[in-house]
């Protein structure tokens, strides 16, 4: 059994070779909730869409997000009413007292769904709808999470990080906002001072979490601080990584970043943007894989490989490198 650590595309995208090391029916994957958003009253967990998508054969891995050729017909219709009744397509937060009204679950994370600053496809639509629905009938994410789960085929085992709200929130220059705002809408331009995961101090995982992480932990090349940051900020989820085996992929080759905003907060939260302040970031990891060149010593044992995710024959050569890991630290 292995549980692996799901945060933005990273993670997903070595999922997309690992059956052919690790067995699906042998595999959980905890996925991030931090970067969550309720939009025009309906439940977004991006994190978790991404890896559900996939499993299910239908993400769109030219964006990895979303349905793969979805319409946007309700989307291109809210933009158009919006513009028409002369709104702009920035996001909306809803007030300060509706940021803790309503569903738990939603906390400091309300927009309006007036000019929706996420596009989001109508399949994909409908997947919200569903779980926010099931969500307000009295099932938990997690419940929710696995009916979603055997709806699309997953032949994983599929954990959102917790039923208790923990939001991203990065303080900039510009202000405070939303992961999402900072990264979708601003495109990761604000200058980032700080990172904070509101609610993690009254989070816990669940129980379904806390047994998966009883098993060898996987982190692919995510970004450590908004990707793994929710989840580690939770006291038991990082105390139950301190006693299981965990072998971590650079998301970094050195200081040189595959992709994504994972440079530019790192730096903002105090960890030099390079293999070096993963490794600093992730103190319980018990080894690392790391690009074959990456010079980056590092007091654990490292495997060294090709870390270059474009496809299945990457991420199932990634993966053989992330097995032969786990057998140095078992």
């Amino acid at each position: 059994m292995v549980t692996f650590l799901a945060g933005g595309t990273g993670t997903p995208k070595l999922l997309d070779g690992s059956s052919e090391v690790f067995g699906p029916s042998e595999t959980t994957v905890v996925a991030n909730t931090g970067d969550d958003v309720e939009l025009g009253g309906h439940l977004v967990c991006p994190d978790v869409d991404t890896v559900l998508f996939h499993g299910g054969g239908v993400l769109d891995t030219d964006r990895w997000w979303g349905i793969e050729d979805d319409t946007t017909t309700t989307d291109d219709e809210l933009h158009r009413l919006a513009e028409a009744a002369g709104f702009d397509g920035g996001p909306r937060y809803l007030s300060d007292d509706a940021q803790t009204g309503g569903r738990e679950i939603s906390r400091w994370r309300r927009f309006s769904g007036v000019a929706e600053f996420m596009e989001i496809g109508d399949k994909d639509r409908a997947v919200h709808v569903t779980r926010t629905s099931l969500i307000d009938e009295g099932y938990t994410l997690t419940e929710v999470t696995r009916t979603l789960a055997d709806a699309f085929d997953l032949d994983i085992e599929l954990l959102p990080m917790s039923d208790d709200p923990v939001a991203s929130i990065v303080h900039t220059e510009a202000g405070a906002m939303h992961f999402q705002e900072y990264w979708v809408h601003r495109r990761a331009e604000p200058a980032v001072e700080d990172v904070e995961f509101r609610g993690a101090d009254d989070a816990e995982p669940t129980d379904a979490v806390l047994t998966a992480l009883s098993d060898p932990v996987v982190i692919g090349p995510s970004n450590p601080v908004t990707s793994l940051g929710p989840m580690l900020s939770m006291d038991a989820f990082r105390d139950a990584l301190d006693r299981t085996p965990v072998v971590a992929v650079s998301p970094f080759v050195e200081d040189t970043v595959f992709s994504g905003p994972a440079a530019d907060l790192m730096a903002g939260v105090g960890y030099d943007p390079s293999t070096a302040g993963v490794a600093e970031a992730y103190p319980f990891a018990d080894a690392f894989v790391l690009d074959t060149e990456d010079g980056t010593a590092l007091d654990r044992p490292v495997v060294r490989t090709d870390t270059k995710i474009d496809g299945p024959a990457d991420a199932a050569r990634v993966a053989r490198a992330v097995e032969s890991a786990l057998a140095e630290v078992s």
